[in-house]
């Protein structure tokens, strides 16, 4: 993945830029009264495939990106879809290491941390 993002830290703006170079952010076409929303071609796709075969991989060992795959498909997304959602996911997170000069901690991923956390229940309110 490292090999096709690059490794300038100021390449790209945000996070949002590099999910646009990887191809996982979607591309809204909008003319008048029509409005449209369809996956990016022009892309850098051995970047994409990069990504989206990491984002599926990890649905299987994490359970962020399992619930985040999960509630994609909830809202009526297909599998390459899907996978393209949680890989821009993946984007932000790497991203962030790596500005930080950090590696990974699933310990500081406040996505997680919401999922593992117990909510209070409705009748103890």
């Amino acid at each position: 993945m490292l090999a096709e993002w690059g490794d300038s830290r100021t390449a790209y703006d945000s996070a949002d830029a590099v999910a646009a170079f990887a191809g996982v952010a979607p591309v809204t076409k909008a003319s008048g009264r029509m409005r449209g929303v369809s996956c990016r071609w022009a892309c850098n796709k051995r970047l994409r495939q990069a990504m989206t075969t990491f984002a599926d991989n990890s649905r299987h060992e994490s359970a962020w990106a399992a619930d985040t795959y999960q509630r994609a498909r909830g809202r009526g997304m297909d599998h390459p879809h899907a996978v393209r959602v949680l890989a821009r996911a993946w984007i932000r997170v790497i991203h962030r290491c790596w500005l930080n000069h950090e590696p990974y901690q699933p310990d500081r991923h406040g996505g997680l941390q919401r999922l593992t956390t117990p909510q209070p229940s409705a009748q103890a309110m």
